[in-house]
């Protein structure tokens, strides 16, 4: 894999954290009037560590490991917003999600490093997404990291212009 993502994966537990703190305390469960625009899923602050944890555990790590042990396996889409109520994202201890986060991305980086050219190679049907390889899975897991630290950067904006009207 290469460097640039891994180490991308790797610091963003601690760039989740840190963005998730600037939410001011009074806005971790608030939701705008409006989610036009929004570059995430139409969550709360709360509600969006949760559901990035929940889709590393349950989403990313278990299709890396069916890509890597199954012959070209059908990996499902999860509803997130059925997930958020099942769970109750909104009575989360954010700690405690965060903890569980941290701990659950050290195990998909080190299940990412150990793997090698032939198991990147490995194929899968990603629902939503068609064809992929355990290599571009990898990559949308990235690429959902970075959705997720811009969500909660929209969600500063738009606290931003509540507390200037």
């Amino acid at each position: 894999m290469n460097k640039t993502t891994l180490n991308a994966l790797t610091l963003f537990p601690l760039q989740l954290e840190t963005h998730y703190a600037a939410i001011p305390q009074e806005f971790r469960h608030w939701a705008p009037p409006s989610w036009d625009g929004v570059p995430s899923e139409p969550f709360t602050a709360i509600e969006q560590i949760c559901h990035v944890r929940d889709i590393e555990i349950d989403g990313y790590q278990e299709r890396l490991r069916r890509t890597l042990h199954e012959d070209h396996p059908l990996l499902p889409s999860i509803d997130s917003e059925t997930l958020a109520v099942e769970r109750d994202y909104a009575r989360a201890d954010a700690d405690e999600v965060l903890s569980a986060f941290h701990a659950a991305r050290a195990r998909t980086v080190a299940m990412i490093s150990a793997l090698g050219k032939d198991d990147l190679s490995r194929t899968a049907e990603f629902e939503g997404y068609g064809v992929v390889t355990l290599r571009s899975l990898v990559h949308y897991l990235c690429s959902h990291d970075q959705q997720h630290l811009a969500g909660l950067q929209w969600l500063l904006g738009k606290i931003e212009a509540v507390r200037a009207g």
